[in-house]
């Protein structure tokens, strides 16, 4: 009897120690962070900027592209992997933004990771090589998704979501949902700092939207990639983009031509330009027309004196703000 009740005592011991492994390896990460913070690595700027918001003092947020790197070109290194591995919350825009995040997490193969995507309950607009846009959406498709990870381009779907700031607002929540289900001692937090960026971001959607209501031209012609198509539509502008919906694919002389031509149709003496590229493109439209090149701020990623300097996702809209308030010929404030 009492070997009996010792191989019981023993079976019980076993049993509640395993338990406790368990539960104290879910935690480890958190415990082992600076000051038990949860570990977040994120992918664009975007990203990183609304999760340290949404975390503030209990979380330390990572930006897996470098500022000053280009994302459409960005390839991941060996020590990306490395550092991915010690974090909490893998957070990315999604399959259409960053075809090359599944490949990448396989290489990581950390069970502990959890990963985010924040385009989660969002419809992806169409759109269709050539510049005959769709106005067509797709929602969320894993499977279309995988396709455009094989060819490794935005293919038939625009991922630049952030850039509809109620679309913005979801993904906010979606981070604050995945910092909370992490780390649940800080949920109230989590919840009431998203809740609170949020009317941040509702604020700018009023500004954009009395603003460029007051504007006596409704076109944007971009000598950069399709990225700005789903704030056009949100506040009734049209948008012209030099470069086809593939980011690798590159303006033709005929694209660039049709832009001269609809910047001299439509009274337009600005040409606008996207962060972190060349604006020859950009320049090559503006030239002889009179018009002038201004940069609008995709804020795909920021450059290391940007980033040295702190800025903001919210800044780098009211700076486009300002920029197509010009070039749009808006009514000052």
């Amino acid at each position: 009897m009492r070997l009996a009740g010792r191989l019981k005592l023993f079976v019980v011991t076993l049993i509640f120690v395993t338990f406790a492994i368990g539960i104290w390896g879910c935690a480890k990460r958190v415990e082992d962070s600076p000051k038990g913070k949860v570990r977040v690595m994120t992918t664009l700027f975007t990203i990183f900027d609304f999760a340290r918001n949404v975390g503030g003092d209990a979380v330390e947020v990572s930006l897996l592209v470098p500022p000053g790197v280009e994302v459409h070109t960005f390839e991941p290194k060996p020590q990306d992997i490395i550092k991915t591995k010690d974090t909490d919350l893998f957070i990315y825009t999604g399959d259409a933004m960053e075809p090359w995040v599944r490949t990448f997490l396989k290489s990581v193969d950390s069970s502990l990771l959890v990963v985010v995507d924040a385009s989660h309950g969002i419809v992806l607009s169409k759109v269709k090589h050539g510049h005959d846009h769709g106005d067509k959406d797709s929602h969320h498709d894993d499977h279309h998704h995988g396709e455009e990870a094989a060819h490794h381009h935005h293919g038939n779907l625009d991922p630049h979501i952030w850039l509809d700031f109620a679309n913005a607002q979801k993904m906010v929540d979606t981070i604050a949902e995945a910092l909370a289900a992490k780390d649940p001692g800080h949920k109230e937090t989590y919840l009431k700092n998203a809740s609170n960026y949020k009317a941040k971001l509702d604020a700018l959607d009023r500004a954009y939207r009395q603003t460029l209501a007051t504007c006596q031209k409704k076109v944007i012609i971009h000598g950069g990639h399709f990225a700005f198509n789903y704030l056009a539509k949100r506040y009734g502008l049209d948008y012209e983009s030099a470069y086809p919906g593939s980011f690798d694919a590159e303006p033709t002389p005929r694209r660039l031509i049709e832009l001269r031509k609809q910047l001299k149709e439509h009274g337009l003496d600005t040409v606008f330009y996207e962060e972190l590229i060349d604006p020859r493109t950009a320049e090559i439209i503006a030239k002889d027309t009179g018009s002038s090149v201004r940069k609008l701020h995709g804020a795909h990623n920021v450059s290391k004196e940007e980033m040295d300097r702190g800025v903001t996702f919210l800044q780098l809209m009211e700076g486009n703000l300002e920029g197509l308030r010009a070039g749009l010929k808006c009514k000052e404030k």
